[in-house]
């Protein structure tokens, strides 16, 4: 594996992969028994594993829970393939470029407010691998609890092909398109849109533009899944059938390809003789997804008050402890603000969980300036933080009428951990060393009566 990953792809190319893009089919609902064939009558019937799969394919078994894991959390599809996974050669270690897994205990965990600027422009011939840049995490890794942020910027398509036994991918574009090739099949997603990679499926990205950035959150624990609505009812946040699963596709290459493992924290590769993105059946649950952030029905106060940011959960994956997720990931989607007597933006506040917040694009409602599309802040657990004082200002004096905020599109990954640094996000160029100023100068304004 080389650093750089491929050459920067041609006009041709992007071309060509736009092209694949367009028109994709897909499948509907979030963690349904999906089933689709890319030739008519690859799939068996009545059964999963029968003495000869048709069309002389492998059937082969791909489980992301234990075998014995409640129905209704079981992850598990099976794949009826031109060869198994089986048959590879050995893998050896590789360099891991700028990744990082946990346990993160090269740095001390900050309590400070902290936030960076945009990743600077990657090398010529970077990659989506290539260009991960991991700024931290918590948990073990090899314990399987825990997460890491990473960003990604690149500016070639990969003609390797990657996978990650540690953890599930949340990939969040902010800048450019790509098109997901999985063993799957293909996902299509453009800056609003967010991918879902379950652990240990292989999958190529392909740039549909000439760079590509975001954001990537590495879930080693439970699977995300759609959170509970409770109170709310039957419906509301993100509903299942909005999310995007592909139709089976599949590669028949032979030759040589570069596959990549994600292993334990490091990376390992090995040369295929073939693709093994070469799938032509399969059904299940255990499968990627896409979903577009601005589907998301965002429940909201019709009264007084500003409510919560868990009503903005559109994935969760739980804990041990009921109600505290490993992970969450929210959006704050465009939405009409309607509250009576009430402060509008995200108030004051200080949390038991740790929040690393992104931008896909415009503007947070809560931070006025610095805050800006491809970057992000960390506020740690109790870390007091909310809005700046231009904000505050501003929105202590408004006019309350109805608001609609459709100018911004920001995110957060939620942790019950801290977060701990890398020593590359700690000591980065790119991280803002004056973050803490855009509280200073928030007045006195007691009076007694």
């Amino acid at each position: 594996m080389s650093d750089g990953g491929t050459a920067r792809a041609s006009a041709f190319e992007r071309g060509e992969a736009r092209k694949a893009a367009e028109g994709l089919g897909h499948l509907s609902g979030f963690g349904n028994e999906h089933s689709s064939e890319a030739v008519p009558g690859a799939l068996p019937e009545g059964r999963n594993s029968p003495q000869r799969a048709p069309l002389g394919l492998y059937a082969e078994q791909l489980s992301g829970t234990a075998f014995t894991e409640p129905r209704a959390h079981n992850r598990r599809s099976w794949l009826y393939r031109i060869r198994p996974s089986a048959a590879h050669p050995a893998f050896t270690r590789t360099g891991n470029g700028a990744i990082r897994s946990a346990p993160f205990n090269q740095t001390v965990p900050d309590p400070n407010r902290l936030r960076w600027s945009p990743l600077p422009a990657p090398a010529e011939g970077t990659d989506f691998l290539a260009g991960l840049w991991t700024l931290g995490g918590n948990g073990d890794v090899a314990q399987r609890a825990g997460m890491a942020v990473h960003l990604y910027h690149a500016n070639a398509s990969m003609d390797r092909v990657f996978s990650d036994a540690d953890g599930e991918l949340l990939i969040v574009p902010e800048e450019g398109g790509l098109l997901l090739r999985t063993e799957f099949g293909l996902l299509h997603v453009e800056p609003g849109h967010i991918a879902l990679i379950p652990r240990g499926v292989r999958f190529r990205v392909e740039l549909l533009d000439d760079v590509a950035r975001g954001y990537v959150c590495e879930n080693y624990g439970a699977a995300f899944r759609l959170p509970d609505l409770g109170p709310i009812g039957a419906n509301g946040l993100a509903n299942a059938r909005d999310f995007r699963a592909p139709v089976a596709a599949y590669e028949d290459v032979e030759g040589p390809v570069e596959v990549v493992n994600k292993f334990c924290g490091n990376l390992w590769s090995a040369t295929y003789d073939h693709s093994p993105l070469d799938v032509v059946a399969w059904h299940g649950n255990h499968v990627p997804y896409a979903y577009d952030l601005r589907r998301f029905n965002v429940m909201g106060t019709i009264s007084y008050d500003h409510p919560d940011p868990s009503v903005f959960t559109v994935l969760t994956a739980p804990s041990d402890t009921p109600g505290l997720a490993g992970v969450d990931f929210v959006v704050f989607a465009p939405r009409w603000l309607v509250g009576e007597d009430t402060f509008r933006p995200p108030y004051f506040h200080r949390n038991v969980m740790s929040e690393y917040m992104g931008l896909i694009e415009g503007a947070y409602d809560a931070k006025a300036e610095g805050f800006v599309p491809g970057g992000g802040s960390l506020h740690n657990m109790m870390s007091a933080h909310g809005p700046d004082r231009e904000t505050f200002e501003k929105a202590s004096a408004a006019e309350l009428r109805p608001q609609k905020i459709d100018d911004g599109l920001a995110f957060m990954f939620e942790t019950r951990w801290p977060v701990s640094l890398t020593p590359q996000a700690a000591r980065a160029e790119h991280l803002q060393q004056r973050y803490d100023d855009v509280w200073q100068g928030l007045e006195r304004h007691f009076r007694t009566m």
